[in-house]
């Protein structure tokens, strides 16, 4: 998943990956006010009225940790057309895989080397690093809540119609020049 947010995390949830049971744990994350104030700050948006995540956190071979869930919100957003405040619903699936650094920073070369200039290859998204043993839940609901968020977000039935108006015909680039001409046959 590529990083939204930079600087501090306003959704804040860690996991200690040493302290997950081989049976996995299940969370449930609700962002407190203030954490939905700072998050809609950092988004840009007028208001975030809920936020809430419900992951599943296994772990796999390798030292690899599968994060499985849903991200469900409610943002306040202004309308692009007629600039009215308007509710947009987030409903995000997340399904990520972390890995300890050393493995990530490896696959990552091996990306890296594998690339042919000339025809790019497919390549999937190399796993999430653990940081400092820790995965945060909140970060991993606030990213996916920042990427599921419309850009451009209309007020239902709403659409923009562009006022088309004809050019008259002193309305073209060269009636500047035109006026200039006829200004000088007339001094003649």
């Amino acid at each position: 998943m590529n990083r939204p947010m930079t600087g501090p995390d306003p959704w804040r949830s860690p996991v200690i990956v040493a302290q997950i049971p081989d049976t996995g744990l299940h969370r449930q994350l609700e962002a407190s006010p203030a954490e939905r104030r700072a998050m809609a700050d950092l988004a840009g948006l007028r208001d975030i009225l809920s936020a809430h995540a419900d992951f599943d956190v296994e772990p796999k071979s390798g030292g690899r940790i599968q994060v499985t869930g849903r991200v469900r919100a409610r943002v306040g957003q202004t309308c692009v057309v007629t600039l009215d405040p308007i509710e947009s619903e987030i409903d995000e699936e997340v399904d990520l895989t972390f890995a300890p650094e050393a493995e990530t920073r490896r696959l990552e070369d091996l990306i890296e080397e594998g690339r042919d200039d000339e025809e790019p290859a497919e390549v999937a998204d190399p796993p999430e690093a653990i940081v400092n043993g820790l995965i945060d839940l909140g970060r991993i609901a606030t990213d996916a809540l920042f990427l599921a968020i419309d850009p451009y977000p209309r007020k239902p039935g709403v659409v923009f119609k562009a006022e088309v108006t004809a050019p008259g015909p002193e309305d073209h680039p060269f009636a500047a020049l035109k006026a200039l001409q006829d200004n000088k046959k007339k001094g003649k």
